[in-house]
């Protein structure tokens, strides 16, 4: 796209007369032949206004993302948290004027869905270290949701799963619990090996520090999903003596306990207190609603399309890690004991 100056230099006239041309200026004296001259120069040149230069700047450097989400689609069924951390995500990028498009995985490896290379990625969960040594050869401006593989090389978003933690146990412990059970299950680390839950962590250290842990009341299964939670709760009322509360590592497992309690006629909270940990939609429409953990997913994706859009931008100049504070949301599945 050519400028005034460019019109100017070509028609051999000064940039003021091509610039009162281009406005029509009925006062500007030249003749019929310099103004055609001008004209023609400037659609030849496809001369544009600086408001038609900046807009169409904007338009060619519109961003595209790529998503890419750890969890098979059937796991996604069974937990959906990740879910509505990718459909947040999603929102959160359209409403920032982002183009995206996902990754498949194809035999443990992922791969671009279209022919096209982005301007960054948010990988939402917890890959090994090949699927990301893979991803990065399509871009290493990459965004960690929920992981945070080398704080040294990626940004990251992830929840203070440990502070959301001590606030259930200080909540129940608060109205006079001290027999609290936990139900939880294997996790992957931050690299996609087998990990240790930061949740079993505080929940085993808060009980030690007040002399109340008892490894009986630790069951854990091998995911976090309905399934065992209706699994370990069973165990749970097979035990000699029951615990007053229960803090399971996610919702879905307090639901299936939940579920099992209820079959059992134990009522929640008279006779059990329950708490959840990540407060997916469900969990306030829950006879009796779920005390849950809540995880601020509309934060989280702002953070993670704020930190993508630094690092394509340059304005970034070391790789920066974000903990998101998590709110216990109190309802009526918790209770003072009488």
């Amino acid at each position: 796209m050519a400028t005034i100056k460019d019109i100017a230099q070509r028609a051999m006239v000064s940039p003021s007369t091509v610039s009162r041309i281009l406005n029509h200026d009925a006062t500007l004296s030249v003749g019929a032949e310099t103004k055609l001259r001008v004209l023609a120069l400037a659609e030849e040149l496809e001369y544009a206004t600086p408001k038609q230069r900046k807009q169409k700047k904007n338009v060619e450097k519109r961003l595209v993302v790529a998503i890419v989400e750890w969890y098979e689609e059937a796991a996604l069924i069974e937990d959906p948290y990740y879910l509505y951390m990718m459909t947040t995500v999603e929102k959160m990028l359209a409403t920032a004027n982002i183009d995206t498009f996902k990754f498949i995985c194809i035999d443990g490896e992922y791969v671009p869905a279209v022919d096209k290379l982005p301007d960054g990625i948010i990988s939402i969960g917890r890959f090994n270290m090949e699927q990301i040594r893979k991803l990065t050869t399509f871009s290493e401006r990459i965004v960690f949701l929920d992981s945070n593989p080398d704080e040294t090389r990626f940004d990251s978003v992830t929840v203070n799963s440990e502070l959301g933690t001590r606030q259930a146990l200080e909540h129940l412990y608060s109205l006079g619990h001290r027999r609290i059970g936990y139900l939880g299950g294997e996790v992957i680390s931050d690299v996609g090996t087998q990990g240790k839950d930061l949740r079993k962590t505080v929940y085993v250290d808060f009980m030690r520090d007040r002399g109340l842990y008892s490894p009986e009341l630790v069951l854990e299964g091998k995911r976090l999903s309905f399934a065992e939670g209706l699994s370990l709760a069973s165990r749970l009322i097979a035990l000699p003596s029951l615990p007053t509360a229960v803090f399971c590592a996610n919702d879905d497992m307090a639901i299936g306990a939940l579920a099992r309690f209820k079959e059992v006629g134990l009522r929640v909270p008279e006779d059990i207190s329950l708490v959840g940990f990540n407060d997916l939609p469900a969990a306030k429409y829950l006879e009796p609603a779920l005390t849950s953990v809540h995880i601020p997913m509309q934060c989280i994706a702002k953070t993670a399309v704020e930190l993508l859009k630094d690092r394509i931008a340059d304005s970034a100049q070391l790789p920066r890690k974000v903990y998101v504070p998590p709110q216990l949301m109190v309802r009526n599945s918790t209770r003072a004991i009488d």
